[in-house]
């Protein structure tokens, strides 16, 4: 089984430029995508084979994310069901009889790190959520968790330390989430990579230089690492500021 995760930054951007060889060439199972910014009916996607499962937000061209699968969920569920954190289109979940597949859009802390109170608020209902769901089946999460956990997993550690999406305190979240029962799937196969990154500036020429950041994510419950067949960040595909990465697990589910 194959998924794709992706942060188009703009889907109707991304459908002039490659969005649909991108698609084609992929061939998943699942595919999901975050930073639609779109609203319902702004974009009719032809896609034959799949079901198409969207979220969008209540600000116009912010936000929103999507999945698209060829395989039926028993159920569907947008958001994480607290009010002040499914306004934005961030979460969609969905319920297969192995796991849940949750594709999110962590909000971003933004410049002078005006959003970082909002985004701790957020990781800790997030991280909330998906250990109830982990309580009745293992987890799959997928998309941009906007932070690099390590100094490994951007190209300047130094310079970035404090700046939105390599602050302690974000940093901090995403270690609580792993010692929780969940597995960062390219570390587990990758321990040492250094320079493979899934985000870079569109300013300075970054993704010419390798300047980047990884930030894009499938996390799995520590109970399907059995499963796991390869994690893989996708960095010659263009497009958008980040590149999709892909999560190939064993077929069938949980051994």
């Amino acid at each position: 089984m194959k998924l794709i995760s992706w942060n188009v930054n703009g889907l109707r951007a991304v459908m002039k430029k490659n969005f649909m060889d991108v698609f084609r060439d992929a061939d998943a199972d699942w595919f999901c995508i975050q930073e639609t910014k779109l609203q319902e009916g702004q974009i009719e996607l032809y896609l034959p084979g799949y079901e198409q499962y969207w979220n969008y937000a209540e600000r116009k061209g912010y936000s929103g994310t999507a999945v698209f699968t060829r395989k039926h969920p028993l159920s569907v569920r947008y958001g994480i069901g607290i009010p002040e954190h499914d306004q934005e289109g961030r979460v969609i979940t969905l319920e297969y009889p192995e796991f849940f597949l949750i594709t999110v859009y962590t909000p971003n802390s933004q410049d002078a790190l005006k959003r970082l109170e909002y985004r701790m608020r957020w990781e800790d209902a997030f991280l909330s959520y998906v250990k109830e769901l982990d309580q009745k089946k293992p987890v799959i999460w997928c998309g941009d968790l906007n932070v690099a956990h390590e100094e490994i997993d951007l190209k300047n550690p130094k310079t970035n330390h404090m700046n939105a999406g390599f602050t302690d305190e974000e940093r901090g979240k995403m270690t609580d989430a792993l010692k929780s029962g969940f597995v960062d799937t390219f570390r587990y196969f990758y321990p040492d990579a250094e320079q493979v990154y899934s985000w870079w500036s569109y300013r300075g020429r970054a993704r010419e230089n390798n300047t980047g950041w990884r930030i894009d994510y499938f996390i799995v419950s520590e109970r399907l690492c059995g499963c796991l067949k390869d994690a893989k960040i996708l960095t010659d595909i263009t497009g958008s500021d980040h590149c999709p990465v892909e999560l190939d697990l064993e077929d069938g589910g949980e051994h």
